[in-house]
């Protein structure tokens, strides 16, 4: 189990990366541009979340890959979802 140090760090972190997507829509930046880089922040971030808050990081690797397909998945349902919308 990871120590206060380390909970404290991730947090930060997260912090830093929460700031992040205030400063992309903030500052002069073209809204493409800034929508890539709030994405790019959020998987970063959900990955962080998973991996040290939910624990993932100490689970044995096929858990790990297991909920990597998961989230594939959810992804294809999404992509799926939003085609058949259109």
């Amino acid at each position: 189990m990871a120590d206060v140090r380390t909970y404290t760090l991730i947090y930060l972190v997260l912090l830093v990366l929460g700031t992040g997507k205030f400063v992309f829509f903030t500052f002069d930046f073209a809204y493409a541009t800034a929508m890539g880089g709030t994405v790019l922040l959020a998987v970063i971030k959900s990955v962080l979340i998973a991996a040290y808050y939910q624990h993932l990081i100490e689970e044995p690797r096929p858990v790990t890959y297991m909920m990597g397909l998961a989230l594939f998945m959810v992804f294809l349902l999404t992509v799926a979802a939003g085609y058949s919308i259109q």
